[in-house]
């Protein structure tokens, strides 16, 4: 009789073990989950600040090196914008994260013009000087 008490305390004992491993596991792996899409969440505001620091930066120096003056870039646009806005000296991103929608300005030191569509991914932009303002045109194909 003394055996068949044993075998079911150590059962009993190893059930009590893999529920706690299961545990701590599930709990683990939930905290790496939320993490990561925090860390996807600031690479992509990162990745929009890189894009409008790189656009605005050289349409200053476009417009300020005078008339005739053009270039082009790439840049990258991260998915989650629904919207581009050029208005006067501001760019207007709307943009959907894991957590939030936000609109994020940036602003420019000239005034600016043109459209820049939506699609995720690496973009050639035409930028060219007139003289009140920056024309920024997307290059397709």
């Amino acid at each position: 009789m003394m055996h068949v008490y044993k075998r079911g305390q150590i059962a009993t004992e190893y059930l009590i073990v893999i529920s706690f491993v299961t545990f701590i596991v599930i709990s683990v792996m939930g905290i790496a989950l939320m993490y990561s899409t925090d860390i996807k969440d600031n690479i992509r505001i990162s990745q929009l600040d890189k894009f409008s620091d790189k656009l605005t930066t050289t349409s200053e120096s476009i417009f300020y090196a005078g008339e005739p003056s053009k270039t082009t870039i790439q840049v990258y646009l991260p998915e989650g914008v629904s919207q581009i806005r050029i208005i006067n000296k501001e760019i207007i991103f709307n943009i959907s994260t894991s957590k939030i929608q936000a609109i994020k300005v940036y602003e420019s030191k000239v005034s600016l013009n043109g459209t820049i569509s939506t699609h995720t991914g690496v973009k050639n932009l035409l930028i060219s000087a007139n003289s009140t303002f920056v024309n920024i045109n997307e290059i397709t194909g």
